[in-house]
């Protein structure tokens, strides 16, 4: 079956958008538009695999469940992915007698993009190049496809040093601390438009229960820094904005606070 130029340009611009997928987490005008790629960035156990489930469930379910309906692509670089927890979740979610119907692809989410990174640094030997080229020609390839078709992308990337004195502090005017800093090749870094830095922390909830001993609750840090381009007849540049969020983790999945 083939599709003339004016169908493809059509079945694209009908696609929905996802500026709305989560208004507490993204800042300024919203979440990412289509042909953007988000990066939740953090150490093991910073909640990165749970937040990536919620924007997952938020697109795959029904407008009547409050999500956007859109299908998607799911890649899963370091067999992580636990399928029962996102199927938990959707569950817990969804509405009862909601009708099915026929999506578009629109969202790719990659689990993660940095699986490769200490093997493709021991195969390039001591050239930086040779140890990027392989993620360099994936993120080439992956700019072609956002370009092309549109597509959102949200990927998990994991921090390669750990930071031993608490959440690293986050303001609009601060540098990055080494831990937070991307170490990805540039070409994915300049995909990038959306960064979700996230971290751990621990609270006490004395309210949770009538034991004497009070309920250690998880909690759960996310500062979200996204780029825009914006475009003079003179020249281009990208504006950041900022925003920080709290959340736990719930049988339902991510709850914000």
């Amino acid at each position: 079956m083939t599709e003339s130029g004016a169908q493809l340009f059509a079945r694209l611009e009908a696609r929905r958008c996802l500026k709305d997928i989560e208004k507490k987490l993204f800042p300024g005008d919203g979440g990412p538009e289509n042909g953007e790629v988000v990066e939740l960035y953090g150490s093991e156990g910073t909640g990165k695999t749970e937040l990536l489930y919620h924007l997952l469930s938020r697109c795959l379910l029904p407008l009547s469940a409050g999500g956007l309906e859109v299908d998607v692509v799911f890649m899963d670089t370091d067999y992580s992915l636990d399928m029962l927890r996102l199927v938990s979740i959707l569950d817990s979610r969804l509405n009862a007698g909601t009708h099915q119907r026929r999506r578009s692809i629109q969202v790719s989410g990659g689990h993660s993009i940095s699986a490769f990174y200490w093997p493709d640094r021991c195969e390039g030997g001591t050239s930086v190049t040779k140890q990027e080229e392989k993620l360099s020609k994936c993120a080439e390839l992956l700019g072609r496809l956002l370009r092309d078709y549109r597509i959102t992308v949200f990927a998990t990337c994991h921090a390669i040093r750990r930071n031993y004195s608490g959440p690293s502090s986050f303001s609009s005017s601060s540098s990055s601390s080494d831990i937070d800093r991307p170490y990805l090749c540039r070409p994915w870094q300049r995909l990038v438009t959306h960064r979700l830095l996230c971290s751990r922390q621990e609270t006490t909830n004395m309210a949770a229960n009538n034991n004497r001993e009070p309920k250690i609750r998880q909690m759960f840090t996310v500062h979200c820094t996204s780029s825009s381009s914006s475009s003079s007849s003179s020249s281009s540049s990208k504006t950041k904005s900022y925003r920080s969020s709290s959340f736990c983790i719930t049988d339902a999945g991510v709850e914000f606070i």
